[in-house]
C-alpha cells in the first residue's frame, strides 16, 4: 500500500507538471548570462547523456523485455530478463551523470520548467531502481502488486524522460539562441519508430504463431490424405 501511495502522488507530480506545459515558452531564463564555450560543451555534455538514457537505453531497455513474450523458454527468459537489467541500470547511471553536470556546473534555482520536470525525473528513476530492488520472488505474496506498481512507474518515467528532453531543446534554445527545431524533428522521429516496434512486437508474436499453426494445420491435412489412400 505504502509503494501505491507514493505512485498516486507521484502520478499527481507528473500531472502538476504537465499542465503548465503548454506555456514552456515563458520560461525564466536567464538569456542575458554569457555561455562560455566551456558551458555550452557542458549543456550538450548533459542533454547527450540524458538523450542517451531517455531516447535510447530505456526504449531499448523496454523492447527487450517485451521480447519475453514471444520466448517463454526458461533459458531465453533469464537471458531477456538480465539483458533488460544491465540495460536499464547503464540507462540509470546515464542519466545519473548528466545530474551530476547539472548540479555542478548549472544554476540549480528550479525557475523553469525543465529543471522542476528534471527533479521528478530523477526522483521517479532512483525510485523504480529501489523498486527492483525490493522485487519479491515469482509466485511470493505481492508479486502482482509489485509488478503492475513498476509497470506504472516505468511508464511515467519514460513520459517524464522524454518531456524533460522537449523542455531541455527549448530551455538550451532560449539560453543560446540557436534553433533546435531539426532535434526536436529527430527526436520525434525516434519516439515515433520506437513506438511502432513497440506495437509491432504483439503482431509479430501473433503472426508467428499464425503462421506455424497454419503448418501444423498443411502437415496434418497431407498426413490425413496420405492415410486415406493407404
Amino acid at each position: 500500500m505504502l509503494a501505491l501511495h507514493n505512485l498516486l502522488s507521484l502520478a499527481g507530480l507528473l500531472l502538476f507538471n504537465l499542465l503548465p506545459l503548454a506555456s514552456s515558452l515563458d520560461q525564466h531564463i536567464n538569456i542575458n548570462t554569457k555561455v562560455t564555450p566551456k558551458l555550452s560543451y557542458e549543456i550538450k555534455l548533459h542533454g547527450f547523456l540524458l538523450w542517451a538514457s531517455v531516447g535510447f537505453l530505456m526504449p531499448i531497455s523496454i523492447l527487450i523485455k517485451r521480447i519475453s513474450n514471444a520466448n517463454p523458454s526458461p533459458t531465453n527468459l533469464r537471458i531477456i530478463f538480465y539483458t533488460h537489467a544491465i540495460t536499464q541500470v547503464c540507462a540509470v547511471l546515464v542519466a545519473a551523470a548528466g545530474g551530476v553536470i547539472s548540479i555542478k556546473h548549472f544554476d540549480n534555482s528550479f525557475t523553469n520548467q525543465h529543471q522542476i520536470i528534471g527533479l521528478l525525473f530523477y526522483a521517479t528513476i532512483w525510485f523504480q531502481t529501489m523498486l527492483t530492488i525490493m522485487r519479491p520472488h515469482r509466485g511470493s505474496r505481492g508479486r502482482k502488486i509489485w509488478y503492475v506498481v513498476h509497470w506504472l512507474v516505468g511508464i511515467a518515467a519514460s513520459m517524464v524522460g522524454v518531456i524533460n528532453v522537449f523542455t531541455g531543446l527549448q530551455a538550451y534554445h532560449e539560453r543560446t539562441l540557436e534553433d533546435v527545431r531539426i532535434w526536436t524533428a529527430i527526436f520525434i522521429v525516434e519516439l515515433c519508430l520506437v513506438l511502432l516496434v513497440y506495437l509491432l512486437q504483439e503482431k509479430w508474436h501473433y503472426l508467428g504463431q499464425q503462421g506455424a499453426e497454419s503448418k501444423s494445420q498443411i502437415a496434418h491435412h497431407k498426413l490425413s490424405e496420405e492415410e486415406s489412400c493407404v
